[in-house]
């Protein structure tokens, strides 16, 4: 299955259905009055985070998505039924941006979400409506109300715990196939990895999701290599994994590469936490190892850990302080829902999701 992490599609709420003028006409009732029916709302066209989908490609080869028109009212006071409502089933971690492709209209970040988009048309009235005791015999009946419509894009940001960054070649897709069940491609080559992947990491009976970006280059904000466009999906990862290859001659150099890459691109991702680790340890020798370890702290400002996805030397050491970063972030999130949650952190108010109240 090919990944596809946005795509824009054109989607329209159904119309209203027409209200109805009719009459009562039975034998030996006099004066029987208007019973036109009104006409039923259009369908709505709604926007739910589904699981067990990772990617965008159903939108590739369909895209446009348009609700039914409202039923049309009829005789007997009978309204017409509802239009049938269109679902976009999409990945959890999907935004819904306008036709700029700068503003968001909907952030569906939860599994099960549910959005109206778009809503349906109202239905017209019958003329069973405008019926008074002055207007004895109305023949007024209204259409029904449009729908709307307008094109948007989807835009997949993939929900993960914590996301690996680095140059190309930094052994990512190595260490993402050494700790979880995921099957990258791997080569000795650049750029092997050409779209993002997610792994289950499971550690001390502990779960939690990685994912591997493609590898970063000088100049990828401004479009070089495969610029920045898969940034995205890491911008909502609790901690970033920064891998060094320690081949390089210029680990230092490697590093303030990317760094300088994360702060250009911005969305918040050169302040989030991070782990430094200098990988392929098992390709040099023991004293540049620790030469190049050191360089790297100084450069870094924090310790630096020793790995190789090869040989999965300190790769379970790693993995149990991406956990500890990961459950912290958890803590410090669940901590400020409370504080904002109404009642504040009392405790005898039950906690409530900011904005479960409405507006």
């Amino acid at each position: 299955m090919k990944f596809l992490d946005q795509a824009k599609v054109y989607v329209s709420s159904g119309d209203g259905g027409a209200g109805a003028c009719s009459f009562r006409r039975e034998k030996f009732i006099e004066f029987g009055g208007p019973n036109g029916g009104d006409g039923g709302r259009g369908g709505d066209v709604i926007v739910e985070a589904a699981s067990g989908l990772n990617t965008l490609i159903d939108y590739r080869y369909k895209q446009h998505f348009k609700a039914s028109r409202g039923g049309h009212g009829q005789g007997r006071d009978r309204s017409g039924a509802k239009g049938d409502d269109a679902v976009l089933r999409v990945p959890v971690g999907t935004q819904i941006l306008d036709e700029d492709q700068e503003t968001v209209l909907v952030d569906l970040a939860q599994e099960g979400q549910r959005v109206v988009l778009l809503k349906g048309g109202d239905g017209g009235f019958g003329n069973a409506h405008f019926k008074s005791s002055t207007n004895r015999a109305p023949r007024r009946f209204d259409p029904g109300w449009p729908g709307e419509e307008r094109w948007i894009w989807l835009r997949l940001k993939l929900i993960a715990d914590a996301g690996l960054v680095g140059l190309p070649n930094a052994g990512k897709s190595t260490f993402l196939a050494s700790c979880t069940r995921a099957k990258p491609k791997i080569a000795d080559y650049p750029f092997t990895t050409l779209h993002p992947n997610l792994g289950v990491v499971g550690v001390d009976e502990r779960e939690f999701v990685l994912a591997d970006i493609p590898g970063l280059i000088e100049g990828a904000h401004e479009g070089a290599g495969l610029g920045t466009r898969f940034l995205g999906h890491v911008e909502r990862c609790r901690v970033l994994l920064h891998l060094v290859d320690g081949t390089q001659d210029d680990v230092v150099e490697a590093y303030r590469v990317v760094r300088r890459e994360l702060k250009a691109y911005g969305a918040g991702l050169a302040e989030k936490p991070e782990l430094v680790a200098l990988n392929k340890i098992d390709a040099i020798a023991p004293a540049d190892v620790e030469t190049k370890a050191r360089k790297l702290a100084r450069a870094a400002r924090q310790p630096v850990h020793r790995l190789s996805g090869v040989t999965k030397a300190g790769v379970p050491e790693i993995l149990r302080l991406l956990l500890v970063e990961i459950d912290g972030s958890r803590a410090a999130e669940t901590q400020l829902r409370r504080a904002e949650a109404p009642g504040g952190d009392d405790g005898d108010q039950p906690w409530t999701p900011a904005g479960a109240y409405g507006s």
